[in-house]
């Protein structure tokens, strides 16, 4: 076969193929169409006026291929008037309707060919079921759109919201906005969708727009086209088209053309200058279609009742001629107001086309309009050329997102794949770079002295939960419900810092203003407090506050959506800078860009596990795990908390605080964390004490504690005692020997009242006698050691260096604590004897005690021996969560630094994470347990060596590792209701199998 005749036999195979492909309907199983390669050309910005130095049409961004071209003129020639015309009408579809209304779509692509469906209110999986149903009846596959300018939630439920285009416009990063762009086409084409009728590129210079406002990305036309380009280069280089709307330019206008005609006065050098400036810069950028608005511009279109879609002098003359734009052009939805007021159906969809228009949106009545536009071809006033000129562009944009090969939309996992979690990591990213503060007089933010009161107050009608919620997390902050001002006024008198939340709505139609008695507090509460106020909501609002001269600090954190309230905390509290810059101006006070760039203290944060090269796919098998201790019995229920890189990113309860299932676990409740307190609380303050040269790794038991000169536990170093490597038992049941003969509290030693010499209280109903301390004191003193001189795990240890550290610093243990460490790090739910501040509902008890105290346990610590001394021990006696235990871990991963300060050295921390004796077969550091030497151990067996933590008997774990800069918290109650039971949490490694999850998490 010659050459010649080759190429022959392909063109025909092709062309056969070609016509199967259209009418013939597909059945296999999707592949997604080929990702159009976008070209970008150099451009020229101007300082004022923007000049396309550069003419591209669309397919310079989209290159025409023989092809393209066989495909288009194949189909266009085999079409009636009627198909040609049927392309021009993009209908609305609903999926939440009913069958009627599906029906009359159907009837609308089956008789009369029509070009496309937008897709308004519904639901992914009905709209793609929908999709799939219209696509097999039409001739030509359908072109569909949406509106999806935050994403497919615009329009549809049970899929991903991103931030407003005003939330954007405060981010300086455009690389953000391109990944958003690039998710948004990715749930769109993975939907079937096509078009994405965004960006928004009005310039909202009116702040009273009832329409734009939000949709906009401000003001300041170079950043509108800045973002804007951005959002299109994400969505149009992952194989969806965009439109820029509303042309000429919807920003300054004081009426929704939903309703009404807006106008537009300004003049069209100052469009020139303005409005159009950014749908310039897009064109050079590759911008596929345009969206032309319903608006009254007398300076563009001499009969000022014309609206601009319907205009030839502004579809034709300006977009088309002056401006070069040779994509598609749509009209806006001609069932508005604006446009529908101006002519009835039918008519008002020729006068689109004849205005320039190519595609007809949301027509009201297509059979009308069909007939219409069949009478002005056959008066000639349509000609055949201006048909092709549209039917043409429509086909050529058809084959070019893949409609030659069409496949319907798989929906099997539809709903899961377009909700992905690991979306959440740029959810975050956003809102971290969007957040603003725009006055901080004093620099209040961030928080830094966490030892003081600080209030909340919400405004505003809509939740506040996440944001109050994790401000809790940083320290104590007290929520003011009083609804009486003076009453408010004076509870706050007590109070140094006042944070007010403006909690509206984050659904986009919603009023966000403030009401009178709203801007009242504000003002009043502002000239008595220091005033942090922070609003979730566009930042026009602002716009009614008589003045700001008493706020300390104002916040703009866009919108209510939880992870903005989340991002917005961490911004007050140091874990995270603000980096955003207004968008709009709020007054002269603070125009346009406006944005201050707090400072960062390294608190711990909260993000996506992705942020943080963690998968939280992976990590969600932690839920397994932790069900099936639950459903085992192993424990009633748990918190688990995992942190990286200084972000908290995985903090989940589960089950219940016990078997009867009445009270679900917070992640704020209390758990006796056991042997933690070693690690959390003595061990610091030892640390500091070392750290001032009180004591070295030499220091002898007897130089610390005089008592123990000449005892055989003199000669014992610091270093030896901290490494369980001392000889010392591993403890003595101390409480039996308080017992009488019925096994009972004796009365010689405990009294179930209060007194003076009965002060230390060891549960409900019971208190020890105060000198009682001495004797264990003195029975460990006298205890004999071991024989041989190995690893052995002692409580004697902690109990010892308790004593040691009262007798240095004259405070007790729990007030030494509070005051080095809990106070300033914000630890506030982390204490000895927690009944003292919380109810005992927020407490998982701990055991019911059938052996010694004879009671349920709960906010009572578990150990004997330290209930015995006040519920204040060395090795036990520590109630907290898993976030305040986090911080702590915090601290010694930042080597003593934490919150700005430095609690210790970074020597200090070194010493004391070191292994001293592993040649001897002891894998301890000072104070801090270490992973395993051989098969049995505390971890499992996947951290580094360098790692550190400890293990408690009630079932917890707290663990970090400095190599993937990792902390694992792991908190329950496994001793209840009965501490001698097997440890089948321990046996069937349920600590360490969450831990083996996590270090399967890491993604890089």
């Amino acid at each position: 076969m010659s050459k010649q005749a080759y190429r022959i036999s392909l063109f025909v195979a092709f062309f056969i193929f070609v016509n199967c492909s259209i009418n013939k309907q597909a059945t296999k199983v999707p592949a997604a169409p080929k990702t159009p390669e976008i070209i970008s050309p150099e451009v020229a910005v101007d300082e004022d006026v923007y000049i396309p130095r550069i003419k591209k049409d669309r397919r310079d961004f989209f290159p025409k291929t023989e092809r393209e071209d066989f495909w288009v003129d194949s189909i266009y020639n085999q079409m009636s008037f009627e198909e040609k015309v049927g392309q021009l009408f993009m209908v609305a579809a609903y999926s939440n309707k009913d069958a009627a209304h599906v029906a009359e779509v159907e009837k609308l692509v089956t008789d009369y060919k029509i070009g496309g469906l937008i897709f308004f209110q519904g639901g992914p999986m009905r709209q793609a079921k929908l999709t799939n149903r219209y696509q097999s009846k039409a001739k030509v596959p359908l072109f569909i759109g949406i509106d999806a300018e935050w994403g497919l939630s615009m329009r549809l439920d049970s899929t991903y919201k991103y931030p407003w285009n005003m939330t954007l416009g405060a981010i300086q990063d455009l690389k953000l906005i391109e990944k958003a762009g690039e998710n948004m086409a990715k749930e769109s084409k993975r939907l079937g969708v096509h078009f994405n009728f965004s960006p928004v590129l009005d310039i909202n210079t009116n702040p009273k727009n009832p329409i734009i406002g939000f949709r906009s990305f401000g003001e300041n036309k170079k950043n509108v086209s800045e973002k804007a380009i951005a959002l299109m280069k994400g969505i149009q280089n992952n194989g969806v088209f965009t439109t820029g709307k509303h042309f000429p330019g919807h920003g300054d206008t004081a009426t929704d053309s939903h309703y009404a005609l807006p106008l537009v006065t300004a003049s069209k050098e100052h469009m020139e200058k303005v409005e159009l400036y950014p749908y310039k810069r897009m064109f050079d950028e590759g911008m596929v279609s345009v969206m032309v608005a319903h608006l009254s511009v007398p300076n563009l279109e001499s009969n000022p009742a014309v609206p601009s879609s319907l205009s030839k002098s502004v579809v034709t003359d300006l977009l088309k001629n002056e401006l070069g734009f040779d994509g598609l052009i749509f009209t806006d939805a001609l069932n508005m107001k604006a446009a529908s007021n101006f002519k009835k159906p039918g008519d008002i969809d020729l006068e689109a086309f004849l205005a320039g228009n190519d595609v007809l949106l949301f027509a009201e009545n297509v059979p009308v309009a069909v007939e219409k536009l069949r009478t002005a071809y056959q008066e000639g006033t349509i000609t055949e050329d201006r048909l092709a000129e549209s039917v043409k562009k429509i086909l050529r944009y058809k084959y070019k997102i893949g409609l030659n090969h069409y496949e319907p939309v798989e929906v099997i996992n539809l709903t899961n794949e377009l909700n992905d979690t690991s979306k959440n990591a740029l959810t975050y990213q956003l809102y971290e770079n969007a957040v603003t503060v725009i006055k901080n007089a004093e620099q209040l933010v961030p928080v830094k002295n966490l030892d003081q009161k600080i209030a909340y107050i919400k405004l505003g009608d809509d939740d506040n939960t996440k944001f109050l919620s994790t401000l809790k997390k940083y320290t104590e902050v007290t929520e003011i419900k009083e609804t009486n001002l003076d009453t408010v006024k004076k509870q706050l008198k007590g109070y140094s810092t006042v944070i007010m939340g403006f909690h509206k709505s984050d659904k986009a139609w919603k009023n966000h203003d403030f009401n009178t008695k709203e801007i009242q507090w504000i003002d009043e509460i502002s000239k008595q407090n220091n005033v942090i106020l922070d609003v979730f909501t566009k930042p026009y609002s602002l716009l009614q506050l008589p003045n700001y001269d008493a706020i300390k600090t104002i916040m703009v954190s866009y919108q209510n959506s939880p992870i903005a309230q989340e991002v917005s905390a961490q911004v007050i509290f140091g874990a995270l800078q603000a980096k955003g810059k207004l968008p709009v101006s709020i007054t002269s006070q603070f125009p346009s860009g406006t944005g201050i760039t707090t400072k960062t203290l390294n608190r711990l944060g909260f993000t996506a596990p992705e942020n943080v090269g963690m998968s939280a796919i992976k990590l969600a098998a932690i839920e397994k795990i932790a069900n099936k201790a639950i459903d085992g019995k192993m424990a009633p229920g748990m918190q688990v908390l995992v942190a990286r890189k200084g972000k908290v990113i995985y903090q989940k309860s589960f089950g219940y605080q016990t078997y009867t299932r009445q009270t679900k676990v917070k992640n704020s409740d209390l758990y006796d964390v056991a042997s933690l307190t070693k690690m959390v609380a003595t061990l610091p303050n030892v640390m500091q004490q070392y750290d001032t040269n009180k004591v070295n790794l030499q220091t002898t038991l007897g130089e610390m504690l005089p008592e123990f000169r000449g005892s055989n536990k003199d000669s014992i170093t610091f270093k030896e005692l901290l490494s369980h490597y001392a000889k010392l038992q591993a403890w003595i049941p101390f409480y039996k020997q308080t017992l009488d003969e019925t096994l009972k509290p004796s009365e010689k030693y405990y009294r179930k009242t209060y007194s003076a010499e009965f002060s230390k209280q060891v549960s409900e109903n019971l208190f020890i006698r105060n000198d009682y301390e001495d004797t264990i004191m003195k029975k460990i003193i006298d205890s004999p050691l071991l024989a041989k001189k190995e690893y052995k795990y002692s409580d004697f240890t902690f109990i010892i260096l308790k004593h040691y550290l009262e007798k240095a610093t004259g405070k007790s243990l729990d007030e030494l604590t509070y005051d080095n460490f809990y106070k300033s790090m914000g630890m506030n739910y982390t204490m000895y004897n927690p009944l003292r501040k919380f109810d005992s509902h927020v407490i998982a008890p701990t055991e019911v005690d059938s052996y010694f105290r004879y009671t349920m346990l709960q906010g009572y610590v578990h150990d004997m021996e330290a209930a015995m001394e006040g519920g204040v021990g060395g090795h036990a006696g520590v109630f907290s969560n898993a976030m305040d235990l986090a911080k702590m871990m915090q601290l010694y991963l930042q080597k003593g630094n934490y919150g700005g300060k430095q609690y210790f050295s970074e020597k200090t921390f070194t010493d004391f994470n070191t292994c001293y004796y592993c040649d001897n077969g002891v894998r301890r550091g000072l104070g801090f347990d270490k992973p395993q030497l051989g098969t049995a151990g505390p971890t499992c067996g996947c951290v580094s060596m360098f790692s550190f933590g400890h293990t408690g008997f009630t079932g917890t774990i707290a663990w970090a590792d400095p190599e993937t800069d990792i902390i694992y918290i792991f908190l329950s109650n496994r001793t209840y209701p009965d501490s001698n039971a097997p440890n089948r949490l321990s046996r069937e490694n349920i600590r360490e199998d969450i831990q083996k999850i996590i270090q399967e998490a890491i993604l890089e």
